[in-house]
């Protein structure tokens, strides 16, 4: 079958299982555009306000299915603007392939019009990129980018390809979709080695992040859970893999962590890591972390074992298959004083939530919680709203809390909510800030015009309020370039794009307009006002340890 570039790669494009791709056209992709329109019937284009929505809308259909999310961009500023939104799921593992036009290759090189080399820039922010050189290599491009993308520790990738190549023709031949490598456990001896230390503990933590989702290892965990009788806590990128309300559940660990997540940990005298980086978001102080502890780290990405802490058993390989072949290994056991002194720490945690009446943040994430379904995505921007968030949402599928973890990308959340809302078919929430919210918001453009059916419960406090409480508790109450205040009327803003929406100051407004929100068929904006000295607790300082936990004001 003799097709052309373009169309062999719309094609390839299908055959990989792709039916809906993110992006805006331009001059070195329209060979492209063409396409689409012409496959339209099998492939579902949505257009949105910017690149960088785009990618965004990409990695949040990707983050709820577990798919390959796909992005398209023209060349040079299209391209750029993709950038972030590439960087944001590389620094969480997210698959997506990014397509870019770029301009004819005898022009190559000559700074022509729109000309970038988008490759060289996303070079440290991809698992690998493309430049199709020939027309010929394109089908197979496109195959390996979906293979790599998904395999291993999943990422996006990127394929450049300039608009010659596009209108060139050749044989295509159709093939399967692409398959995944075939996961692989860890070595044997590791595994035994592994085994041996946590069959010796008295005092287990298993510690999980998003490795569990994309390797869809939560059953295995929670059987070795039940094995050595060990509660579990997560990192923000494992949120929702297990129900918020498991036993065994501790929450999010970390600076902003549920305290007894973090303090079980903190006591612990083996932690098992498993899918789960050891940043500075879950360390604090590394000189100071889990002194005297032994850490058994399973990760499908070696770099990461002992990067950050040492661990005394590292093992490369899946985490599922790996668990598959270290629990027959692990005697079951039960450990009751461990059990008792976890239950002391949630029983300080509980005693020290935020149970104020009025329009808390906290009890404002309560109340949406009564409307959220069993398949409901919540995606969030980052900030005070994200963590607030993170603490109280209450999850029972996977793969339905999208946020930006390693990047930290402020206007991620309304793209992302859009491409979720795709992804699940049903509806998406997006919380934010009025501070992230105002740095995409263009995407409410997208939303109204696709008739997208997302909730935006926009905190709005007029300041940026993790930079505010920084400034408050560490730079002597300077609040340099922290307030915002904006005369921005976000009900009317959501009015002038198509959507509809409502402001609210209570708890009794807010449950009245989610009641409506929910029951739209379109977007709803609500604009919740919010203290502006609202903070984030727990918290840990900069530079401390987990027994300088901030647990709550004054305390």
């Amino acid at each position: 079958m003799l097709l052309s570039g373009a169309d062999i790669l719309v094609r390839t494009l299908i055959e990989q299982g792709c039916d809906t791709v993110f992006g805006y056209p331009g001059g070195q992709i329209l060979n492209v555009y063409e396409s689409l329109y012409k496959y339209q019937d099998e492939i579902n284009h949505i257009l949105t306000a910017h690149e960088q929505g785009a990618a965004h809308a990409a990695d949040g259909y990707a983050r709820t299915t577990g798919k390959v999310g796909v992005v398209i961009s023209t060349s040079g500023p299209g391209a750029t603007n993709l950038v972030t939104g590439i960087a944001t799921a590389h620094l969480d593992s997210i698959p997506m392939v990014a397509i870019c036009g770029n301009v004819p290759t005898n022009q190559i090189g000559t700074d022509s019009f729109q000309e970038i080399d988008i490759t060289g820039i996303t070079l440290p922010i991809t698992k690998h990129n493309y430049f199709v050189g020939s027309v010929e290599q394109l089908a197979d491009t496109v195959r390996e980018a979906f293979t790599l993308a998904k395999s291993g520790r999943p990422g996006p990738v990127l394929i450049d390809i300039p608009k010659d190549v596009q209108m060139a023709q050749c044989e295509y031949t159709p093939a399967p979709p692409a398959e995944a490598e075939e996961p692989r456990a860890a070595k044997e001896v590791r595994i035994k080695e592994a085994a041996e230390c946590i069959n010796e503990a008295k005092r287990p933590f298993i510690y999980f992040g998003g490795g569990i989702v994309a390797a869809n290892a939560q059953s295995e965990m929670l059987e070795l859970a039940e094995k050595i009788d060990a509660p579990v806590g997560c990192s923000m990128m494992g949120l929702s893999a297990v129900a918020t309300d498991h036993p065994r559940f501790l929450g999010m660990q970390g600076m902003h962590g549920h305290y007894a997540s973090s303090m079980a940990m903190h006591k612990a005298d083996v932690i098992i890591a498993l899918g789960v980086r050891f940043n500075d978001r879950v360390t604090g102080n590394r000189s100071k972390f889990a002194v005297g502890t032994k850490i058994v780290h399973i990760d499908v990405d070696g770099s990461e074992l002992s990067k950050t802490v040492s661990a005394v058993c590292g093992l490369r390989g899946d985490v599922k298959v790996t668990l598959q072949n270290l629990l027959p290994l692990i005697e079951k056991s039960e450990k009751p004083d461990w059990c008792e002194r976890v239950n002391q720490l949630r029983k300080k945690e509980n005693d020290n939530l935020d149970d104020r009446e009025g329009m808390t943040p906290r009890r404002a994430i309560l109340t949406l919680n009564r409307y959220l379904g069993e398949n409901t995505a919540v995606c969030t921007d980052v900030g005070q709203h994200q963590m607030w968030s993170a603490q109280n949402l209450v999850f029972r599928t996977p793969r339905r809390f999208v946020s930006s973890g390693g990047l930290g990308t402020m206007g991620f959340g309304l793209g992302a909510a859009i491409g979720a809302a795709f992804g699940t078919g049903e509806r998406s929430v997006l919380v934010t800030g009025d501070g992230s919210f105002g740095m995409c918001l263009n995407e409410l453009a997208t939303a109204a015009t696709y008739n997208i059916p997302v909730v935006i419960l926009i905190m709005n406090n007029g300041v940026l309020g993790m930079v505010r409480q920084w400034q408050t508790l560490f730079f002597d109450k300077h609040y340099s370039n922290s307030i915002l205040d904006r005369k921005t009327d976000f009900v009317s803003l959501a009015r002038a794009f198509g959507a509809d929406g409502e402001a609210v100051s209570t708890p009794e407004q807010l449950d009245e307009a989610l009641k409506k929100a929910f029951a739209q068929s379109g977007p709803y904006v609500i604009d919740c006002a919010i203290d502006k000295d609202e903070f984030v607790f727990p918290m840990l300082p900069p530079g401390g340890s987990m027994d300088d936990i901030i647990i709550k004001a004054g305390g």
